[in-house]
């Protein structure tokens, strides 16, 4: 039996970054991450994995897009090999990439919501 997929990191950009770090920290009670960038606001769940709001990587008002600006991020063992097997079932966005945060692909569900892979290691 293969791991399963786990969510790990969920990303929203925001209009007014100060406003929504109120929000979500004063509202809702979510907790800071003190070493947060400078264009994002990181808040650490209890499930581990990491929710941000950070500075728009796009104009959000540009696009009637479903789901512009959101960052869906889930943690996958063995990514090289995962995306093969998803081989000619999804659409892939973008393949293999180093990048600060480990390897990663994106692929688009059948909505056209783009998801973010990262290889994490198998439990």
């Amino acid at each position: 039996m293969s791991t399963p997929t786990q969510l790990g990191f969920v990303s929203l950009q925001v209009s007014d970054l100060a406003a929504s770090r109120h929000f979500y920290a004063d509202v809702l009670d979510f907790q800071p991450v003190p070493a947060s960038p400078p264009d994002a606001c990181l808040f650490v769940t209890q499930s581990g994995a990491l929710f941000a709001l950070r500075t728009p990587l796009v104009d959000l008002q540009a696009t009637s897009r479903l789901g512009w600006g959101v960052s869906l991020w889930f943690g996958v063992p063995e990514l090289a090999a995962f995306l093969e097997r998803l081989e000619g079932k999804v659409q892939v966005v973008r393949g293999l990439q180093a990048t600060p945060f480990g390897t990663t692909a994106i692929i688009a569900d059948p909505d056209g919501y783009w998801l973010t892979l990262q290889e994490v290691p198998a439990k």
